[in-house]
C-alpha cells in the first residue's frame, strides 16, 4: 500500500485520570507531520517508524495519536525520511538563531524557550536570555546534532564553574518565580542550545 499524504488520527490526552472523561479529536493529519512527531524518538530510523506505523499508536508530548496501522515498504519510508534534515556536525554555532535551551546537570534538566527567557522583570532592561548568549560567546558550542522534536540544531556548551555560578546568580532575571528557583539552585554543567536553520 502506498503512503497517503494524510492519515485519520484519533488525538486524545494522556493525562486523563481515573473516571474522567477527555475528549478524543479526530482528524486528517498529514503524514509528514505524524512523522515529524515520531522522529523525535526514533531519529532516522526506517525500520522504527514502520513498526510504528503498522502498530497505530504513539505517545508524544501528552497526547496519544491513534489510526488505522498498516504495512509499508521500506523504500518508500526511506524516501520520505529522505525529506527531514539530517545532523550536519559542519554547521556554525548562530546565537541569533537560537529557539531554547536546556540547562543540564547531575540531576537537572532544565527547559528555557527563547520567550521565557527574553521575558523582562519590571524595570529590568537586561534579560536572562542575555546572560545564556554571553556565556555561549565566551565559549565554545559544540554541535551535538539536529533535533527533530524542536526542528533545529543542538549544540552543548559545557560551563565551567565561573560560568555556572554566573547564570545561578542571573537567575533574578528570569520573570517566572519557579523558574527562578530552579535555576539558582541548579548543579549547572552545560547548556544544549537550539538553533534554528535559516529557512
Amino acid at each position: 500500500m502506498p503512503l497517503p499524504e494524510t492519515i485519520r488520527v484519533k488525538v486524545s490526552s494522556e493525562s486523563a485520570g481515573y473516571m474522567s472523561l477527555t475528549p478524543v479529536v479526530v482528524r486528517d493529519m498529514p503524514l509528514r507531520e505524524l512523522v515529524e512527531l515520531m522522529l523525535g524518538f526514533t531519529g532516522k530510523d526506517a525500520a522504527r517508524i514502520q513498526e510504528l506505523l503498522r502498530r497505530g499508536t504513539l505517545v508524544s508530548e501528552g497526547s496519544r495519536f491513534r489510526w488505522a496501522g498498516w504495512e509499508t515498504e521500506r523504500g518508500e519510508v526511506e524516501a520520505l525520511l529522505a525529506a527531514f534534515p539530517d545532523s550536519d556536525p559542519g554547521r556554525p554555532f548562530s546565537a541569533r538563531h537560537a529557539i531554547h535551551a536546556v540547562l543540564r546537570g547531575p540531576a537537572c534538566q532544565i527547559e528555557i524557550s527563547r520567550e521565557a527567557g527574553t521575558s523582562r522583570r519590571f524595570l529590568r532592561r537586561r534579560t536572562f536570555w542575555d546572560a545564556l548568549l554571553e556565556a555561549a560567546e565566551a565559549g565554545v558550542p559544540r554541535y551535538l546534532e539536529y533535533s527533530h522534536k524542536h526542528r533545529a540544531d543542538c549544540f552543548r556548551l559545557e560551563l565551567p564553574a565561573g560560568a555556572a555560578g554566573v547564570l545561578r546568580r542571573e537567575a533574578r532575571l528570569l520573570r517566572y518565580s519557579s523558574l527562578e528557583h530552579q535555576v539558582r539552585n541548579a548543579a549547572i554543567e552545560a547548556v544544549d542550545f537550539y538553533v534554528a536553520r535559516e529557512s
